[in-house]
């Protein structure tokens, strides 16, 4: 990601690692059609990840159902050794609601400055992918390879009011345990790249079906957001606002990323943020019609981080 300062690093862990705590969380497997599948059910249905608590290592594909009536995606954090999200509570939180209420008043320089009070630690938080955005009802797989240890699965969209869900508990500890999933890594007939000199790039030749795409982390960096990019599919319906979804996604505007998400368009699946080097997979059945690419990323247009496709029949 190359050199940033301290309180970069502080704020990236903040903004997508700032974590509500769940009530009394069920320990929770994978049922035998879910192994024989070999995919992870998540579920939300409010502001919860329904999943098992363990998963094997390696690489695994994850089918995220989001059956709630907000916008949600899942983001896996790589926490410091013994961190949880009982951390996260305790020393991230306080912070976080001060600044997150300066920043919602217009008051970004105070609410920026909050930020430094966050403990050290924070610049160890490695995100390692995760889905992209899905709009209520939509069903998302996305898969990566995950080494053995203990994450926080969380989604940091914000509430009408300008709560993130992760305040409203919808994160999670996970276990990823040093048993391989035995998978191999997924086939995709579709290959994206990102990185921050050239975009996004891809064939946008694409017909509709059933696709799996791959998504090739030629680098990372950190945006005027504190976040790095990644990639988000979004169908576009004719009435589609650009400019309102492009500001939507660049959650350091006031109503960025809170519901309601813009009207007119559709978010279905992609890759979440991953270190430089890493590839991801996502699967995504099209139909005719116009799309988008887009990261979470200020100004994506400008740094091609924002492409409008077409699907034909």
């Amino acid at each position: 990601m190359g050199m940033i300062s301290s309180l970069s690093i502080l704020l990236i862990g903040v903004l997508i690692s700032c974590k509500g705590k769940l009530d009394e969380p069920k320990e929770q497997t994978a049922t035998a059609d879910e192994k024989k599948d070999n995919v992870i059910e998540i579920v939300t249905e409010d502001m919860d990840f329904q999943m098992p608590d363990t998963i094997p290592s390696g690489w695994n594909t994850f089918r995220y159902k989001n059956l709630s009536p907000q916008t949600h995606f899942f983001l896996v954090d790589k926490y410091p050794e013994g961190k949880t999200t009982k951390d996260a509570e305790e020393f991230v939180m306080p912070v976080f609601d001060d600044a997150m209420k300066l920043i919602m008043e217009g008051k970004s320089e105070e609410g920026f400055a909050e930020f430094s009070k966050l403990p050290d630690w924070f610049g160890e938080v490695v995100f390692v992918g995760g889905s992209g955005l899905l709009s209520p009802g939509q069903v998302g797989e996305t898969s990566f390879h995950l080494k053995p240890g203990e994450y926080i699965v969380e989604c940091y969209v914000k509430m009408s009011n300008g709560v993130f869900h992760t305040s409203m508990g919808m994160t999670k500890d996970l276990v990823v345990s040093p048993t391989d999933s035995g998978n191999e890594q997924p086939a995709a007939d579709t290959k994206i790249s990102i990185s921050t000199t050239d975009g996004i790039v891809f064939n946008d030749s694409i017909s509709s079906g059933e696709h799996t795409f791959s998504v090739y982390y030629k680098d990372q960096t950190v945006h005027e957001n504190f976040v790095g990019h990644d990639v988000n599919l979004v169908r576009l319906a004719k009435n589609a606002n650009l400019n309102e979804l492009e500001n939507w996604m660049n959650w350091a505007n006031p109503e960025g990323l809170m519901e309601p998400a813009p009207k007119a368009v559709t978010f279905i699946g992609g890759v979440n943020d991953m270190p430089e080097g890493n590839t991801g997979y996502f699967k995504a059945k099209l139909t005719p019609g116009n799309y988008m690419l887009i990261s979470e990323v200020p100004d994506a247009s400008s740094k091609n981080l924002m492409k409008i496709f077409e699907v034909s029949e």
